[in-house]
C-alpha cells in the first residue's frame, strides 16, 4: 500500500482531501493492529503475526508519505514592539554630552560623524514660590503728595494664597478627591505649613467666586 509522492495532485483542495484520507486510513490501520494484537494474546499464530507485520509496514509507509506531503511550518515573524513617541507638546531640554578631548591617542583630530538621540520622560515636581510685590512710594517735595501704584488684586481679600495655589487645592479636592488633611500633609513635606483649618475656608471662597 505504497503511495508515490511524485504523483501528488497539483491543486490545494485535492491535496487536502488526500491528506484527510491518509489520516483516516492511518487511524483505521492503528485500530486493526490493536484489535489483532488483542486477538493474538494468549495464542501463537504465524499467519496472524504476518498480517500484523504487513499492516504495521503499511502504517509506516502512510506516515512517511504524509510527512513528505506536509510542508514545513515556518516560524511566525516576531512582532516588533514599538513604543509610542513622547508627546510633542512637552518642553524639551537638551543637555550637551561632549567628548572630553577633540584629539585621539594617535594625535589625530576628531571630526563630527553623527549623533544618537534618545529621550527620557522626566517629572519635575510642583514647587511653591513666593511672589513679592514691591510698590515704591514717591513723594513730592513741594506739596508732599505721595504717589504709589495700587496693590494688585487678590482672589480672596487679605489672603496669602495666590490664584495658582487655590486652583491646586480645588482640583485636588473635587477632581482628584484628595482630602484637605492629606493636602496639608503633602504641603508640610515641602516645608510649607498650611493649617488644615484654613484650607476649607479658602477653597470654599474660591469655589463661590468661580460659581459667580
Amino acid at each position: 500500500m505504497t503511495l508515490a509522492t511524485d504523483s501528488l495532485p497539483s491543486d490545494l483542495q485535492s491535496l487536502k482531501a488526500l491528506v484527510s484520507a491518509q489520516r483516516a486510513e492511518i487511524e483505521r490501520l492503528k485500530m486493526m493492529i490493536a484489535k489483532l494484537r488483542r486477538t493474538q494474546f494468549g495464542r501463537s499464530s504465524e499467519q496472524l503475526e504476518a498480517m500484523i507485520d504487513q499492516l504495521q509496514l503499511s502504517l509506516e509507509e502512510l506516515q512517511v508519505s504524509q510527512a513528505e506531503m506536509t510542508p514545513p511550518v515556518e516560524p511566525a515573524p516576531r512582532a516588533v514592539s514599538r513604543r509610542k513617541p513622547l508627546p510633542e507638546h512637552l518642553p524639551r531640554e537638551t543637555p550637551a554630552h561632549q567628548h572630553e578631548s577633540q584629539y585621539t591617542g594617535c594625535g589625530g583630530t576628531l571630526r563630527h560623524l553623527g549623533e544618537d538621540v534618545s529621550e527620557v520622560l522626566e517629572y519635575v515636581p510642583a514647587r511653591f514660590r513666593v511672589i513679592r510685590h514691591v510698590r515704591p512710594k514717591w513723594v513730592c517735595r513741594c506739596c508732599e503728595h505721595i504717589a504709589q501704584v495700587p496693590a494688585p488684586s487678590r482672589p480672596i481679600a487679605r489672603s496669602l494664597a495666590g490664584a495658582g495655589l487655590l486652583a491646586r487645592v480645588l482640583v485636588s479636592k473635587f477632581a482628584d478627591h484628595l482630602p484637605l488633611y492629606r493636602q496639608s500633609e503633602i504641603y508640610a513635606r515641602e516645608g510649607v505649613d498650611l493649617e488644615r483649618s484654613t484650607l476649607p475656608t479658602g477653597s470654599a471662597r474660591a469655589a463661590s467666586c468661580c460659581d459667580r
